[in-house]
Formats: structure tokens, C-alpha cells, sequence
């Protein structure tokens, strides 16, 4: 499973409480461009309309080959999910005050897939005390390291 992209950013800022494998709507141009690495999850997000899922600020560059037909690179994208995660999803979010968002991008099959998280916002004293517990966390395998 090739991973195109990922989004380092939602886990600083969100704890990441379930992950949903989503399908996702695209043009071809749009495919072989993913498929060259040119896609950005940075800010992007996903919410619901019309009970359906979409995919919002996700980044897609063009793909020079098919420059006749225009594409907008941050156009919503329509997010493929059975019908049960969907509602289970929006139960969650309405009641929780819970974000979906897309943590990586990649390749299952020859399909695009898109993983998505259901999280919970971060406070800043949150944020500090992860990057604490990783730093203790480093600083303990150099020292193993060292030692064996």
C-alpha cells in the first residue's frame, strides 16, 4: 500500500480517538496526479452534508498531461462510506463536538483511499505534553542505545 500522503499536523492537533477507511471520488487527471505524489492533506477536513460525507481543502495539483481540462486543485471532494459508518459518524460528531479528519492518503488495491480520524481537538498544556512525552521517550532509547 503505497501511502501518498500524510497528515503529521492532525496528530499534534487532534487525539485521534477511530479511524474509517473512506473512497473517494476523483477525476482521472486528478488520479494520476495523486498517483505522482502532487496531493497535500495540510488543513484539510471533512464534514457532512446531505448526509453524506465530503472532503474539503484537500490539495490536488494539476497533472501536466491533461492541462486541457481544467481541474480546481481544492475542490470538495464526495467521500465513499457504507451507510452505517456515515450515521454511526454523524452521531458522534453531533453529540461530541468531534472533527473528521483525514490523517493519510493511499493506494489499496488501485484504488485511492483515504484514512480518516474521528478526534478531539487538543488544548495547548495537551500539545506540551506530547512533544514532553516524546522527548522523554527519545531521550530513553539513546540511552539504551548507548548502553547495549
Amino acid at each position: 500500500m503505497p501511502n501518498f500522503a500524510s497528515n503529521r499536523e492532525a496528530f499534534h492537533n487532534y487525539e485521534i480517538l477511530e479511524k474509517l477507511e473512506a473512497g473517494i471520488q476523483l477525476t482521472g487527471p486528478e488520479v494520476k496526479s495523486i498517483k505522482g505524489g502532487n496531493v497535500s492533506l495540510k488543513g484539510s477536513f471533512a464534514t457532512i452534508h446531505n448526509n453524506e460525507l465530503h472532503l474539503l481543502n484537500m490539495h490536488v495539483g494539476l497533472y501536466k498531461p491533461a492541462a486541457m481540462i481544467h481541474q480546481e486543485p481544492d475542490r470538495t471532494r464526495r467521500l465513499l462510506v457504507h451507510r452505517s459508518d456515515i450515521d454511526r459518524f454523524i452521531g458522534k460528531i453531533k453529540s461530541s463536538g468531534l472533527s473528521l479528519v483525514p490523517l493519510s492518503i493511499y493506494s489499496k488495491s488501485g484504488l485511492i483511499k483515504v484514512e480518516l480520524g474521528l478526534g478531539r481537538g487538543k488544548k495547548a498544556y495537551d500539545k506540551r505534553q506530547s512533544i514532553k512525552k516524546r522527548d522523554v521517550k527519545r531521550q530513553i532509547g539513546r540511552a539504551m542505545r548507548v548502553k547495549g
